[in-house]
């Protein structure tokens, strides 16, 4: 029997050596006679980890590899690691860390001395009219 072959999209490549491809298909509703789409979800062996988000792969049926996976990635999702790094790295950020980290400064939320003395006088002024009228 002839081992079958179909063509998806990755949608997560979160797993070691494994992603999920997205296959739809056409079919014509047999009462309506409509064009539906139907689609089903692939776990396929990637080897190399070639596969990204996003990329157009062909997937081929081969013996069980595992409970889920009975595909191979057979062709699609091509480049190293550190190329793709690279490609979608964004130009800003490229800038930013070649001129080095920027420091920021933050603005401490303890107040001065004279600031916080001043805060004290004045609650301590409140406590005590507030204890006069009480006796």
């Amino acid at each position: 029997m002839p081992k079958r072959v179909m063509e998806g999209k990755v949608i997560s490549n979160a797993c070691d050596k494994t992603v999920t491809v997205l296959v739809e298909r056409r079919v014509t509703d047999a009462l309506y006679k409509k064009v539906v789409r139907r689609s089903a979800k692939y776990a396929a062996h990637d080897p190399q980890n070639l596969c990204q988000m996003g990329d157009l792969v062909t997937i081929e049926e081969t013996p069980r590899i595992s409970k889920r996976k009975a595909w191979v990635v057979i062709s699609g999702g091509t480049g190293t690691p550190q190329e793709r790094r690279e490609n979608t790295l964004p130009k800003e950020k490229e800038e930013k860390t070649a001129a080095g980290p920027k420091k920021s400064k933050k603005k401490s939320k303890a107040q001065p001395k004279a600031k916080r003395k001043a805060a004290v006088s004045e609650t301590e002024a409140e406590t005590a009219k507030v204890e006069g009228k009480k006796e």
